[in-house]
């Protein structure tokens, strides 16, 4: 088993201050494996409301919860949001710390209950696959190729990864979408969700797949909106600022998981990636999501203007403003467009992220940075 020590860190700081945690992330990324490294599923602490006997055991949930004890554990939770008036009011009986730790996938109706009824009293925290802090420096090419979620990135081979994914991709349309209560036809969302790996690092314009599919851009919006909320994709929104200059508007969209990107293309090996016309792209995305994972700002954009200015990521922290360019080359250079986000922006940095060895300086505030050396 690969230990997520800096996740597992982060749960056991919050578990020590907040009344509860939640944790929310799609479903296979390992929130039940975390969960049980803190309590046993034997415990009578530990609900699975997949399972029949724990849903019954929460018919009448104040009686079930009032008296335990210590940390309880209720994973699913989505699964029953009447839950969520009981589990203020028991946590608002105590002033014990760390008491629930709720793991449910991300459900629009979760995120939704869980802020209106347990707002000051627990922490959120998104959970995704594998990041390159959780694979070694010789695996980081298998983790960008099958992407994150741990069964698809410790599969004996690359054939018996991509089926995994197939299976992935079949279980969230016919049975994860349904269960989260999101009605959608599974073979028009299948339809849309290959399109949409087309898009992978653009900007996004409703009017093709719409027309493709033949539905309105509407409908088209509300696919990419249930994507967006249950993880599967990242709608990365434009920052505006008064420059004088007409900026980009419509959102860029990136795949979480370039796993499940590179099933929906057909690609299965390292080599067919490397030579695929959406390498760069596919890269781009893989860096980007492990960038704002590891760095955690308060605000990510991109911005862009219609002469052709353009950042790929603009991290705000506190007072910090951070740029950061992707480039998959083993020579990145300083370009124009560069000069013009760190001016116009104002930038404190900024960084040129790229698949290699070494750090140097390219420029006055502008430094070529390998995406491992994020983790140091």
């Amino acid at each position: 088993m690969i230990l997520r020590n800096s996740l597992l860190l982060k749960l056991s700081d919050a578990l020590s201050f907040w009344r509860g945690v939640v944790l929310l992330g799609p479903r296979q990324v390992g929130k039940t494996t975390l969960a049980r490294q803190f309590l046993s599923p034997d415990s009578p602490n530990y609900f699975d409301l997949e399972n029949p006997r724990s849903r019954t055991r929460l018919l009448d949930p104040i009686q079930a919860l009032e008296n335990l004890q210590g940390l309880v554990v209720i994973d699913e939770v989505q699964l029953a949001p009447d839950l969520f008036p009981v589990l203020r009011v028991l946590m608002d009986r105590s002033n014990a710390v760390g008491q629930y730790l709720l793991l449910g996938s991300a459900a629009p109706a979760l995120l939704r209950q869980s802020n209106e009824s347990l707002l000051g009293r627990v922490r959120t925290i998104e959970v995704t696959g594998f990041n390159i802090d959780d694979a070694a420096p010789a695996e980081r090419n298998k983790l960008w190729l099958r992407g994150g979620y741990p069964l698809s990135f410790t599969a004996p081979s690359d054939t018996k990864s991509m089926a995994w994914r197939d299976s992935a991709v079949q279980s969230y349309l016919y049975t994860d979408l349904p269960q989260l209560g999101l009605n959608i036809d599974a073979t028009a969302m299948l339809r849309f969700w290959k399109m949409l790996a087309h898009y992978h690092g653009q900007l996004w314009n409703a009017a093709e797949p719409a027309r493709s599919l033949g539905v309105s851009e509407t409908t088209v919006r509300r696919y990419l909106d249930q994507l967006t909320q249950t993880f599967m994709v990242r709608q990365l929104q434009p920052w505006h600022t008064n420059l004088g200059k007409r900026q980009v508007k419509s959102p860029k969209i990136y795949f979480r998981d370039t796993g499940l990107l590179h099933n929906l293309m057909g690609i299965n090996q390292l080599e067919q990636l490397r030579t695929h016309p959406a390498c760069g792209a596919s890269w781009e995305g893989f860096a980007l999501e492990q960038v704002i994972r590891l760095a955690q700002p308060d605000e990510a954009y991109f911005w862009a203007t219609h002469a052709g200015a353009e950042l790929d990521l603009l991290l705000l922290k506190g007072n910090q403003r951070v740029g950061v360019e992707f480039k998959h080359s083993s020579n990145p250079k300083v370009t124009q467009s560069m000069r013009i986000a760190a001016n116009d922006l104002k930038l404190d940095r900024l960084y040129v992220v790229y698949p290699g060895d070494y750090r140097y300086i390219l420029g006055e505030g502008i430094e070529a940075v390998p995406l491992d050396a994020l983790l140091g």
